[in-house]
Order: structure tokens, then C-alpha cells, then sequence
């Protein structure tokens, strides 16, 4: 447990990082710096501290998940250090990453915190990208692009100037968890970060400067990639080298399930996404419900002893989606919760003057938070002693169906697995006796996480948006010994993709599970 000392320390480091990084247009014509000025305001340090504890105070009345994993006198230290710290003006993207850490110490995977989309638009609208797509693998920066001079494979060492590792920890506050764990924090460093967060970091630039060691070299090679438009970037993503493997777990690019025997005795569920229908009154909802049944009826009717179910890079959906599959994996009732509040009258939105909407993209017109508040009524109707509890008719209990799969489970996960899709996992974890978990830690969480219903605020001075949201939910997930508190769902087998099968174009955790069936 990191005491108060330590951390006001930490904080008075990070800050003085802060006011010597801002985004710039080095190298750009005078209209570009201009308008990057613009967007790109400086705010006061009287602005900076009143936007401060305006968070702080919405976060105490609205968010239910603030002291989930930090106690009040931590979030309390930190706004404290953080407000201390901030003794001269500085840029909105300077004070943006502040609040990126804000919010990311708290540990909410639905936690999210962006600018104001006319800055976002303004960086996305100009040539300053990194034009190729990279890879986390084993702790290092892959290339994956194609057509240039560097081949995939390539380890890349650093970039215009900082080094591999700044570079990765330099990416982790944008990357919020459930809890303590930071495996998304990793691979999300690379795998999700040199577009628009690289120019909030690291500014605006003609040119990337790249030293690197081709594949199975310790020799320092260097190039030079001129910067490219978001369009042209998207276009060399699309081409990236391991397409063949990183495209079949999108799911943007994936039907949201999917099934196909590999085997006579090996089935392969994809589950890719839990947005496929918004609730069980949706006409899509009876079509999904209706192929899982065909599924394990198939399934049971040629005796398939092995069943994969995929949700690897599975950002989450709606309920009763992600309960559906877990009633054909077990023989016990189970629950989405034992518990789910939050923690104001729904009559009365906290700090209402300050609310934006449910999404950063569109702000929430009158009829719509009228609507909105009716509903928040209807599932947690009466508060008391600050809290609302769920109505219970929202919260049902699930019975196993039949036909119900008896044979070998293997839940292939990874650190991308989010909310309804961690939540299964959970569920699966928890309630099926027959599952070995192979992959990485979920970004969800295990025991407990925040969830359902998004509220974002913009803050007045600087216009950033801060996105939480306010259900807390004890998950139906009992106690296990190989299950740590303030983490995801854990595998029985870690296993992260390896960069000999990335050069074969192979996808690692699905080499594991078969050859962990054959041993079988």
C-alpha cells in the first residue's frame, strides 16, 4: 500500500514532467501553429485548481467506484498533491494527461477522459501520424508494417529520440483497468497508441526518427519516416503483417459469433462482441438465443468432447447477452450480481450544470435526460442511507439449459477482454467445473466492477470531458484461491503471442489450447 509521502512525491514528479512537455508544431507553417494555439489554450492555475476540484467533488456525489480500490484518504492525497503541484500556467493537453492519471489511479476500466473534440479534430485533420502500425510482443516494440524499408519483425529501439521503454510507460495513463492490473497497460502501449495519443504526448512533428534492430540483429539501424495524414496511417493498418492473425480476433471486422468444428472432437465458439442485440425485447436477440441453441444441440448430438469459446479482444455488450451461453456450460443457477447501486437520487443528478450526456460525442438534449432520469428511477427506485439499490426484477436468476455441454471447456482470453465480456469469463470461472483458461489477465474484473450507466461531465475551464460510470457491482464470482482481489479473471495457462509465431503468421493461445487437447 503506497503511503501519502510516497505519493505526493510521485505526483510532484509527474507534474514537473508535464510542464516540460507540450504539444507543438516544430517545423509547421505559422497557420498550423496558430491554430494549434487555438485549440490547444493555456489555462491559469487558478483554472486548472477550480476544474480540479470540481472533479473530485462530482466524483464524491456520482460515482459509486471511487473508493473501490483506494480509500478516501488516497483519492483525497492525490487531488490534494496534484492541485499543490500546479503553480503556473499550462496547455490543455498538459493538464489533460494530469487528469489521465486522475482517473486511472482510481481503477475503472469504464473510466475514460478525452479533450475537447475541436482539439481532437484539429490534430486528427493534420499530417503529423506515424504511418505504420507496431505490435507489443514479449515486451517490446514490433514493426508491422509492410512496404517500406524496415521489414516486419524489426524490434524498434526508440523513436524521434526516446527510447523503447519511455515510450511504452509513457502510454499507460491512458489505459485504465479494473483494479491493479496492467496488462492492456502494456500492449496497449504499442499495439493502440502511436496515432492520435502519440500527438497529445509527444506533439505534432514532420518526421519520425527511427532507430531499430532488423530481426535477429543487435545492430542499431536508423530511418527516417515522413509523417502521414490519419487517412493514409489507417490505409498501412489495414496492411499490416499480421493481418492474417490480428484480423480474425476484430471485432469491427468479425461477426459478433460465430461457430465451426475444427475437429471432429474440437468445437470453436467466437464470441467477438456482446453488443449483437441491446436487450431480450430486440428482434436480434431470439436470432442469437436461437444459434446458441443449435450450437450445443449440435454439439451434444455428435458427442464433441472439446469446446473453445473465443472472446479474446471481446470489448464487452449489453445483458442478458453475455449470460446466454454460460446456462448451456453449467449445472447452477447463477446471477449477474449480488449486489449493483449507485450512490445519489436519481431525481436529482449530481452537479447537473456540469452534465454532458452519456457519450462524449453528443451531448444529452433535455427530453433525452428526462428520459434518462426516468429510467435510473425505475431500476434503482428508492435512496437511502446514500444509496439506491437495483430493483430486483433486473437482476434475474439464470437456470441451465439444455442441452448442456459435459465435455472439456477451453476459454481463450486475453488483456482486452472488457466489461460484459470479463464479466462471462467471470461467469464461466465461477460456475463451470469443466474450463481450463488459457491467455492473459482480463482488463475486466474477476469480483466487482462499475459498470451499466455512463455519465460524462465537461469541466468549464479547460472543456475536458470525464466519463465514470456509476453502477458498482458485486458480480455473482465466488471466492477462489487462484483468483486475486483487484484483478481480472486469471488463466490457468498465461500465454502471450510470441514473435517466432507472429513471423509465421500464427496465432500462439490457439497453438496452446490444441496441443493442450491432445495431450488430453
Amino acid at each position: 500500500m503506497m503511503n501519502n509521502k510516497n505519493l505526493i512525491s510521485i505526483f510532484t514528479i509527474v507534474l514537473l514532467f508535464f510542464f516540460s512537455c507540450k504539444i507543438q508544431a516544430q517545423g509547421f507553417d505559422k497557420n498550423t501553429k496558430d491554430s494549434l494555439m487555438l485549440y490547444n489554450k493555456i489555462l491559469s492555475e487558478k483554472q486548472m485548481h477550480q476544474d480540479l476540484k470540481l472533479l473530485l467533488a462530482i466524483n464524491e456525489k456520482a460515482n459509486s467506484g471511487l473508493y473501490q480500490y483506494r480509500s478516501k484518504k488516497q483519492i483525497d492525497s492525490i487531488y490534494n498533491a496534484t492541485i499543490k503541484g500546479i503553480k503556473k500556467p499550462m496547455s490543455v493537453t498538459g493538464f489533460y494527461k494530469i487528469m489521465l492519471h486522475l482517473a486511472d489511479y482510481e481503477g475503472s476500466v469504464h473510466n475514460y477522459t478525452i479533450p475537447d473534440l475541436e482539439l481532437i479534430n484539429f490534430l486528427n485533420r493534420q499530417k503529423s501520424f506515424f504511418p505504420y502500425p507496431l505490435v507489443y510482443i514479449n515486451g517490446q516494440i514490433i514493426f508491422d508494417g509492410q512496404s517500406s524499408d524496415i521489414p516486419p519483425g524489426s524490434r524498434i529501439r526508440s523513436i524521434n529520440g526516446v527510447n523503447d521503454a519511455q515510450l511504452m510507460q509513457s502510454f499507460y495513463k491512458y489505459y485504465t483497468a479494473d483494479g491493479y492490473n496492467i496488462t492492456e497497460k502494456l500492449s496497449a502501449s504499442v499495439n493502440k497508441s502511436f496515432g492520435i495519443n502519440y500527438l497529445l504526448e509527444y506533439g505534432l512533428c514532420n518526421e519520425f526518427i527511427i532507430e531499430y534492430n532488423l530481426p535477429k540483429s543487435e545492430s542499431i539501424e536508423k530511418k527516417v519516416f515522413p509523417a502521414v495524414t490519419l487517412k493514409q496511417r489507417e490505409t498501412n493498418i489495414k496492411n499490416r503483417f499480421s493481418a492474417p492473425v490480428t484480423e480474425l480476433l476484430d471485432y469491427k471486422k468479425q461477426p459478433p459469433y460465430s461457430f465451426r468444428m475444427l475437429h471432429p472432437a474440437i468445437g470453436l465458439l467466437n464470441l467477438r462482441w456482446f453488443g449483437m442485440a441491446y436487450g431480450s425485447d430486440d428482434p436480434k436477440f431470439e436470432t442469437y438465443v436461437q444459434f446458441l441453441d443449435s450450437v450445443f444441440t449440435g454439439l451434444d448430438k455428435n458427442k464433441v468432447s472439446n469446446l473453445i469459446i473465443d472472446v479474446r479482444n471481446n470489448p464487452g455488450g449489453s445483458d442478458p447477452n453475455f449470460e446466454q451461453p454460460v446456462m448451456y456450460l453449467t449445472d447452477q443457477p447463477f446471477k449477474e450480481n449480488v449486489k449493483a447501486a449507485i450512490v445519489f437520487d436519481p431525481d436529482f443528478l449530481p452537479f447537473e450544470k456540469y452534465f454532458w450526456g452519456v457519450s462524449t460525442s453528443q451531448r444529452m438534449d433535455s427530453l433525452s435526460k428526462k428520459m434518462g432520469k426516468q429510467y435510473l428511477k425505475d431500476v434503482y427506485p428508492v435512496f437511502k442511507n446514500n444509496i439506491s439499490l437495483q430493483n430486483q426484477k433486473y437482476n434475474p436468476v439464470y437456470h441451465p439449459k439444455s442441452p448442456g455441454f459435459k465435455g472439456n471447456v477451453y476459454l481463450l482470453i486475453n488483456e482486452n477482454v472488457a466489461s460484459a465480456a470479463s464479466h462471462f469469463a467471470s461467469l464461466v470461472k465461477a460456475y463451470v467445473q469443466n474450463v481450463t483458461i488459457v491467455g492473459v489477465e482480463t482488463v475486466g474484473g474477476y469480483y466487482l466492477h462499475n459498470g451499466h450507466s455512463p455519465l460524462v461531465y465537461e469541466l468549464p475551464n479547460s472543456r475536458i470531458k470525464t466519463q465514470f460510470s456509476i453502477v458498482n457491482l458485486v458480480q455473482d464470482a465466488p471466492k477462489k484461491d487462484n483468483q486475486p482481489e483487484g484483478h481480472g479473471i486469471m488463466p490457468d495457462y498465461e500465454v502471450w503471442p510470441s514473435l517466432d509465431d507472429f513471423f509465421q503468421h500464427k496465432d500462439t493461445q490457439m497453438e496452446f489450447t490444441l496441443k493442450l487437447i491432445k495431450i488430453k
